[in-house]
């Protein structure tokens, strides 16, 4: 059995005929009808049922057909990383990012500059790139639909994950200058009890941040009100600002930074005193919130995915090649 054999025979089946099948390999119908007849005679089969206008695959055929494929993918797949390996890089990569890290740059971590460095040096490999939330990019990393991934982390990465930590920062709770919870604020600070049933505005399940919230609500003994959720920080502090409730968003956050006073981080948001938008830092205990590089840790599954590590990696806090 020979790979010209099983590459003749799935193109008669997806052609649907000896002739096209033989124009579309280059190759005269005569010859391709030749193969498939030495083909069927090896394997002791019909492979196709030749009567009708249209040829077919029989139902050994059809059998054999996924199997045909799956060897010709394989090889294919043989050639693709010897040729990556060579310095030919091609291929895809699937990179999964929570919303808003396209956009985000902290001490030399960029993704958009990294990935615009690496198309550049390698036009030939493909990059999806999707956002979701931290838990479904972690299982998708697991099931190898994701490549690499930029996530929130509210706890340990799961096992078979590792990760590399680009900003850990603390949490914040943003609210209106006229917001009640001023009146309880010391130092620009207020104690995580303080939240007990405000209305929140915080991103969604299965968001690190939204998990470091829950769990630290929990052992303080109470169910965060999540009134509100929005998949980036800067819809969150809006939101704050037109008084719908207190937002959690990391410090760093673009749209809640401000001079800072002694109440805290302040912005004006054009309506007077009460448009004032203040960011209180949260205790008792306080909260962080982490963004990772995460990846699998037997390694990304190819050259191009492991080259596209290395270059986020390289450009984040603490970077090294993987």
């Amino acid at each position: 059995m020979e790979l010209a054999q099983l590459r003749y025979f799935v193109a008669v089946v997806e052609e649907g005929g000896f002739t096209r099948a033989g124009a579309r390999l280059h190759v005269s119908q005569p010859g391709v009808s030749a193969q498939i007849g030495q083909l069927e005679r090896e394997l002791g089969q019909r492979l196709l049922d030749r009567s009708g206008r249209r040829v077919t695959p029989t139902e050994a055929g059809r059998a054999v057909l996924a199997y045909a494929r799956a060897a010709l993918a394989a090889v294919e797949g043989v050639r693709r990383t010897a040729e990556e390996f060579s310095g030919l890089l091609r291929g895809r990569v699937a990179l999964g990012l929570v919303p808003g890290a396209a956009g985000a740059v902290v001490d030399g971590f960029d993704v958009v500059e990294a990935l615009g460095e690496f198309h550049d040096a390698h036009p030939g490999v493909e990059i999806a790139l999707s956002e979701d939330t931290s838990e479904r990019m972690l299982a998708a990393l697991l099931r190898g639909e994701l490549d690499l991934a930029v996530v929130g982390l509210g706890r340990e990465p799961p096992p078979g994950v590792r990760v590399q930590v680009v900003l850990d920062e603390p949490l914040v709770a943003a609210v209106r200058a006229d917001d009640p919870l001023m009146a309880v604020a010391v130092a620009g600070a207020v104690p995580l009890s303080a939240l007990r049933d405000r209305p929140l505005i915080s991103l969604p399940r299965g968001t690190g941040l939204r998990g470091v919230l829950e769990r630290a609500c929990a052992q303080a003994g109470f169910a965060p009100r999540v009134d509100f959720e929005a998949a980036a920080p800067a819809v969150l502090v809006r939101l704050a600002a037109r008084g719908l409730g207190v937002a959690v968003v990391p410090s760093g956050a673009e749209s809640a930074a401000a001079p800072r006073t002694a109440a805290g981080t302040e912005r004006t948001d054009g309506d007077g005193g009460s448009g004032r938008l203040c960011a209180l830092r949260i205790t008792e205990p306080e909260l962080n919130g982490r963004i990772a590089l995460a990846w699998r840790a037997d390694g990304p599954p190819g050259p191009a995915a492991h080259e596209l590590l290395r270059r986020l990696r390289s450009g984040a806090p603490g970077g090294a090649a993987p």
